[in-house]
C-alpha cells in the first residue's frame, strides 16, 4: 500500500450530528436519494432493527441500478445472520470482508477494519464512530442507548474519503501482510494557521501508517487554550499521555471525557484507570459520563477538531484501520464545543482526593486489569 498523507482541502461544509436518531435517518435518506453509487465501510454490523432499516435502503438502491459496495470487518459482523448476508447478495450489493477469521492466522486475526464511513455519489460523506446495532439507533425511539457522533461532509474533501475507501476495497482482494511496519519517513503536514471549511482525512493502517496519531500529538503540542478529548476506551499511548501532561503544566485547559460505569467493556475501563493519578496531579481534569455509554471519539484543540473512529488507544493504533475527519471550521468547532459542554454537565468529575479514597475492591480490579493489559502489550512488543 502507498503511504499517503492527505492534504488540507478548503471549501467544505460540515454538519455535526449527535446520536443515532439524528444521523441514521439522515444517512438512510441519503442512500434513498443516491443516483450512482453508495459505499459503506463498517466494523460493527449486527442483525437488528437498525440494520434492517439500513439494509432496506442499501438493497433498494442496488435494485434500482445504483452501484452499492459494502466493506465489512469479518469479526465485527459475526452477529450478522446468514439471512441478512444473503439478502444483500440477492439484491446485487457487492460485499467484501476484511481479514476473515482463520485459526491458522493466529495473532493476525487481531487486525481489524474499525473505520465507519458512508459515501454517496462522491458528493456526501458521513464519518464518525457508529456501528449498525440497536444500541446506536432503535427506529422509533427518540434516544439511543449509546452516545455517538457522525459528521456529514460536503465538498472537495469527499474525494479523499472516496480514495481511502477505494484503496481498502482493492486491498481486500489482494494478499498482503498485516502488521508489517512499512512507514516511509512520515513528516508532519503543515496545518493552515486558520480558516473555515478546511478539512483533511487522517487515518491509520495499524502499525504501517500512523498519520492519525502523529497529527493528534502535534495538535496537543501546539495547543494554546484548550484540549478536550472524548474516548470510550482510555488506553492512550505514552506520547499522548506525556503531551496531555505537558499541556496542562503550561496552563492549557485539558479535560478528558471518558466512560463511566455504563460501558460495554468494564475491564478496559479499569485498565485505563491506572493513568488517572499522574494525569490528575499534572492538572488534567477527568470527567466520567453518567447517563449512557459514551462511545464517541472526538478531540477539540483550540479551533482544531478531530472526529471519527479512532480511540487513540494502544490497541487501536497497533491493530486497526481507523479514520478521522480533521477540520478547521468555526461552525463545526462551535458545535463540538457545545457537545462537550453538555456532556461535561452530565458527567461526574474525578478529583485526586476522590481517587485516593476509592474502595479496596475497586483498587484490586484496577490493578488486575492494568497488570494484564501491560503484560499483553509487553509480550506483543517483544522482538522475534
Amino acid at each position: 500500500m502507498i503511504d499517503t498523507v492527505f492534504p488540507w482541502r478548503q471549501g467544505n461544509r460540515f454538519t455535526l450530528l449527535s446520536d443515532g436518531p439524528a444521523f441514521f435517518p439522515r444517512m438512510i435518506h441519503a442512500i434513498d436519494a443516491a443516483l450512482q453509487q453508495v459505499e459503506l465501510e463498517q466494523y460493527l454490523v449486527e442483525t437488528s432493527a437498525c440494520t434492517d432499516a439500513l439494509l432496506d435502503a442499501l438493497c433498494a438502491a442496488a435494485q434500482r441500478g445504483v452501484r452499492v459496495r459494502c466493506l465489512f470487518d469479518d469479526f465485527g459482523c459475526q452477529a450478522l445472520l446468514p439471512r441478512d448476508r444473503q439478502r444483500l447478495s440477492d439484491a446485487g450489493v457487492q460485499v467484501r470482508w476484511y481479514n476473515p477469521l482463520r485459526w491458522r492466522r493466529g495473532l493476525r486475526n487481531f487486525y481489524r477494519d474499525h473505520r465507519k464511513l458512508l459515501l454517496i455519489d462522491e458528493q456526501f460523506a458521513f464519518v464518525g464512530g457508529t456501528g449498525a446495532t440497536d444500541n446506536f439507533w432503535l427506529p422509533g425511539e427518540a434516544q439511543s442507548a449509546w452516545h455517538e457522533l457522525m459528521v456529514e461532509i460536503e465538498g472537495p474533501l469527499v474525494g479523499d474519503w472516496q480514495q481511502l475507501f477505494d484503496r481498502q476495497w482493492l486491498a481486500c482482494n489482494a494478499r498482503f501482510v498485516w502488521g508489517v511496519q512499512a512507514r516511509s519517513g512520515f513528516k508532519h503536514l503543515p496545518r493552515p494557521p486558520a480558516g473555515n471549511g478546511l478539512g483533511r482525512v487522517a487515518y491509520a493502517d495499524s502499525q504501517q501508517h500512523r498519520d492519525i496519531l502523529q497529527s493528534l500529538i502535534r495538535a496537543l503540542t501546539l495547543s494554546k487554550q484548550q484540549i478536550w478529548l472524548a474516548t470510550p476506551y482510555f488506553l492512550p499511548t505514552w506520547k499522548v499521555r506525556r503531551a496531555l501532561r505537558k499541556a496542562a503544566a503550561r496552563g492549557v485547559d485539558v479535560r478528558l471525557l471518558l466512560s463511566g460505569s455504563r460501558t460495554d467493556h468494564p475491564s478496559v475501563r479499569y485498565a485505563g484507570h491506572r493513568y488517572y493519578p499522574k494525569l490528575l496531579r499534572a492538572g488534567v481534569r477527568i470527567f466520567e459520563y453518567q447517563p449512557r455509554f459514551l462511545h464517541l471519539k472526538m478531540v477539540l484543540v483550540d479551533d482544531w477538531v478531530s472526529i471519527g473512529s479512532c480511540n487513540f488507544d494502544h490497541w487501536n493504533l497497533r491493530f486497526n484501520l481507523d479514520a478521522n475527519l480533521e477540520a478547521l471550521d468555526h461552525s463545526l468547532a462551535s458545535a463540538a464545543r457545545q457537545v462537550f459542554l453538555d456532556d461535561f454537565a452530565a458527567s461526574e468529575e474525578v478529583t485526586l482526593e476522590q481517587w485516593r479514597a476509592r474502595p479496596l475492591w475497586r483498587r484490586a480490579q484496577q490493578r488486575l486489569w492494568g497488570w494484564l493489559d501491560r503484560l499483553v502489550i509487553n509480550v506483543l512488543d517483544r522482538k522475534p
